[in-house]
């Protein structure tokens, strides 16, 4: 739980973006086949990939992640083979609108009870007739021989087309919407053998049509006047008009009311997309563990940051070890100069303290995390700031001449100022210059001298030079 609350927590601008696009089209795949035999099969690949995924990545299944990955691949190019009608329909959409943006439409212009009253007036006049009504895939490749018609369909359409001195009358009509597309249809006939003996050509050619497609075929039987349905593979016959009503409403998606519909709808699809946005979470955030790459950071600068004015860090850590994980591309990017290690000292005026290192102390791209850091906590002392006026003393080695003695030496300036931490200027008293020999010196004279400053942390005021000048007097030694 907190890997995958780390994660998250350093996620990307890009990759919400990443995430939600992939959402977004896997929304709309779902939006425009449903229903759809195409559907059914890439929702089952889906499901598929979804499982395997998480076991391949996590158990480090190298062969088996890349023997599926080229199964899905294959089955892609299948199901463009085998659908492409359903496909194409799909492309040929009126406008791009309908295909980013908008929702199938219910066929709530589908004239229904029309239909279910010319069914049984043919039934009861015991003419015979086959009613196909499109579902969600095309019938292109599947029926043959219609006759292009595109009529309102009508009581009195359905009638004349089934009259039976008509020429067309023993083929289906086939009906999307209010429109009648085509007559005298010759569907597939079905070749199972548990159909009932009873049953003729008509009754095979809808069980034919309703096994390779998702259309509804209505059949009015002529030897008996009786109304069979058949949908997918099932055939049953129709007690009477209102239960005929019920399932060409449920074929066609239609609600006992308009507004029921819509609201049913709206949930349907808003369940939909929130079930797309949680699986493609779910497969970027496996994706990202299973490319989590490793990098040591072995020179990472320590800042310290916010002390109070006239304090000075006296101890410190300056570098640390930093072991960082995250996906391939974005650890190859990261160079040692980007990050560093910010320690915040606004809460302490003087003394020791110890700071524990977290990733909130550091500048991490989004998408990186800290695995670890070496030390994980620094010691720091905290020392006021002292200003303090130190003498200047020569520092003489050797010995004179014997003839000579040094009679007075003045040092030029004769005091000097420095600012330190309070623990470190209190235990000095004196500032010394360099060593200077006795040795050489036969008479008065002047010379330019460094000082000798020890701790070197010692800071000078500004415009102060680190040499003096030294005036010095020597005098004959009287006997």
């Amino acid at each position: 739980m907190d890997s995958l609350f780390t994660l998250f927590e350093g996620i990307r601008f890009w990759d919400v973006a990443d995430i939600l696009l992939i959402s977004y089209i896997l929304f709309r795949v779902y939006a425009l086949f449903r229903g759809t035999l195409l559907f059914g099969i890439l929702m089952g690949i889906s499901i598929l990939w979804f499982v395997l995924l998480p076991i391949t990545q996590s158990r480090g299944m190298v062969l088996t992640g890349q023997v599926f990955q080229g199964i899905a691949a294959a089955a892609a190019l299948i199901i463009i083979v085998v659908f492409r009608n359903e496909i194409r329909s799909l492309l040929l959409a009126k406008n791009l609108k309908s295909f980013f943006w908008g929702f199938p439409r219910m066929r709530l212009d589908t004239p229904v009870e029309v239909i279910v009253e010319s069914v049984y007036e043919l039934a009861k006049k015991r003419t015979g007739a086959l009613i196909v009504l499109m579902g969600n895939e095309d019938l292109g490749e599947v029926i043959h021989s219609g006759i292009s018609w595109h009529g309102q369909v009508s009581r009195e359409m359905i009638q004349s087309i089934f009259w039976r001195d008509n020429p067309v009358h023993d083929g289906a009509i086939i009906i999307q919407g209010d429109e009648i597309r085509e007559v005298a249809a010759i569907l597939p006939l079905s070749q199972r053998e548990d159909l009932p003996s009873r049953y003729g050509t008509r009754h095979r050619a809808a069980a034919g049509l309703a096994e390779a497609t998702d259309a509804l075929v209505i059949v009015v039987s002529e030897e008996r006047g009786t109304v069979s349905v058949a949908k997918g593979t099932e055939m049953k016959t129709v007690a009477g008009d209102n239960q005929l009503l019920q399932v060409v409403r449920e074929h066609l998606g239609l609600p006992e009311n308009e507004e029921g519909g819509k609201k049913r709808g709206r949930l349907e699809f808003a369940i939909a997309g929130f079930i797309c946005l949680i699986c493609v979470s779910f497969y970027w955030y496996v994706v990202a563990r299973g490319e989590v790459t490793v990098r040591i950071l072995d020179e990472v600068p320590v800042e310290y940051v916010n002390s109070e004015p006239g304090v000075e860090i006296i101890g410190s850590v300056n570098r640390v070890r930093l072991e960082l994980s995250g996906s391939a591309r974005l650890i190859r990017q990261i160079g040692e100069e980007q990050i560093n290690v910010s320690i915040d000292l606004g809460d302490v005026a003087e003394g020791e303290k110890t700071c524990k290192i977290t990733r909130k102390n550091m500048n991490l791209p989004p998408g990186v995390r800290l695995q670890s850091v070496t030390p994980e906590e620094v010691e720091v002392v905290l020392d006021r700031l002292v200003r303090k006026v130190f003498p200047i003393q020569v520092d003489w080695v050797g010995k004179l001449p014997e003839n000579l003695r040094l009679v007075d030496a003045k040092v030029i300036p004769a005091q000097i100022a420095f600012t330190e931490g309070s623990r470190v200027i209190n235990e000095i008293s004196t500032i010394y210059t360099e060593r200077i020999s006795l040795d050489q010196i036969e008479k008065s004279g002047r010379i330019t001298a460094e000082l000798d400053i020890y701790p070197p942390s010692l800071k000078m005021d500004s415009g102060a030079k680190t040499t003096v000048d030294i005036d010095f007097k020597v005098a004959e030694r009287t006997q």
